[in-house]
């Protein structure tokens, strides 16, 4: 190495390392989606039913800290129990085979974006309610929906990624169960 190189090594190096600083703390380390930012703030229900039901969610995945933010199923199980409860759709939720009714939520694609100043997360999830007593299905639905967290909602992108996650996953339950609130049961 010249003279010239060995002065300025140390000073670039510096700069590097605080680069590299500023990017690892931009990045983060992803977190899953939270129960309580799925349960919808505001929920529009045409009716409310005055049977029971059981709440079965499949096809979430954990989160894991190479990979992005994820929605498990016990989460999505929860923020959906919260939801029905908060809104009255149904009398209550029961745990087991007691309830008239079974509702299954199947998680089947979930779309985020890899980089950006905004995320856009798109889901889709395929709803089944059927009797209890018979399993005869009553209503079955392919439910899209997204939401788009900006720099404004965090600044931090796992964050940022985390709060489109869940609020596609509100958008979803909400949009759920607005449909089964119009059903005749």
């Amino acid at each position: 190495m010249n003279r010239l190189s060995q002065k300025y090594l140390p000073r670039n190096l510096s700069l590097l390392l605080l680069l590299c600083s500023v990017v690892a703390f931009l990045a983060g380390c992803a977190t899953p989606a939270k129960h309580e930012g799925m349960i919808p703030t505001a929920l529009e229900v045409a009716g409310k039913h005055s049977k029971t039901v059981s709440v079965s969610v499949q096809g979430g995945q954990e989160t894991t800290w190479m990979s992005s933010s994820k929605i498990s199923n016990e989460a999505f199980t929860e923020a959906l129990v919260g939801a029905i409860t908060k809104s009255g759709v149904f009398s209550s939720v029961i745990q087991g085979k007691d309830a008239d009714y079974l509702l299954t939520v199947a998680l089947f694609n979930l779309e985020q974006p890899v980089f950006g100043l905004s995320y856009t997360v798109k889901m889709v999830s395929d709803w089944t309610l059927q009797r209890a007593d018979n399993k005869a299905v009553v209503w079955q639905e392919s439910i899209k929906s997204e939401y788009t967290a900006t720099l404004g909602d965090a600044i931090v992108g796992v964050t940022r990624l985390r709060l489109a996650t869940e609020g596609a996953a509100r958008d979803n339950i909400a949009r759920g169960l607005a449909k089964i609130s119009q059903l005749k049961l």
